[in-house]
């Protein structure tokens, strides 16, 4: 069955696995609050092109009802979809993730540029990992109360800590690059 479903299904299973239905905006919503912090959230299409794939496949139940004059469907994780993504989550290698940090890139190619060019892009990304890790703080605290072993939401807050934690490294390390590169230059 994982042959048949891409990473980015799973990642729709398990934003369904809260115990509510959620019509395709909603899981879009969903997946741009929690996955961007650490994955690509996918686009609308994707979101459908993924929940047409899934309700084929009989993990995912599509409903159809009136909303007001339209038709709105609503998707749930089937035990079927339960299964699938259990055995994805117990069967796939952890993987080390490919790191396309689009900063580091230019770090490295650095003297390719200006010395203060390349400082002032740190000192952006700098302020990107701010107000980053001040929108992860604000999830994380959301998830306060819900929290602990046996919670629902166990699991992303740990995930929320982490992020935190990286954003926290990332901004330790383009400060030392930072200094480095005010300690390497002629004054």
């Amino acid at each position: 069955m994982s042959q048949d479903v891409p990473v980015t299904g799973y990642a729709i299973l398990g934003l369904l696995t809260f115990g509510d239905e959620l019509t395709g905006y909603e899981v879009k919503q969903r997946a741009d609050v929690t996955l961007r912090f650490y994955w690509v959230s996918p686009a609308m299409s994707q979101i459908y092109t993924e929940l047409r794939r899934l309700t084929g496949l009989g993990l995912v139940r599509a409903d159809a009802r009136p909303d007001g004059g339209r038709e709105v469907t609503t998707y749930a994780i089937t035990d079927a979809g339960q299964q699938a993504l259990r055995d994805w989550m117990d069967q796939t290698p952890a993987g080390f993730p490919v790191l396309k940090h689009t900063v580091l890139l230019r770090l490295l190619i650095g003297h390719a540029s200006e010395p203060e060019q390349t400082r002032r892009m740190l000192l952006d990304y700098l302020d990107e990992l701010e107000r980053a890790r001040t929108d992860l703080a604000e999830v994380r605290e959301a998830l306060r109360g819900a929290d602990r072993p046996g919670e629902p939401f166990r699991f992303p807050s740990l995930v929320a800590d982490w992020g935190l934690d990286y954003f926290a490294a990332e901004g330790r390390h383009a400060r030392r690059a930072l200094d480095s590169l005010e300690d390497g230059e002629p004054g």
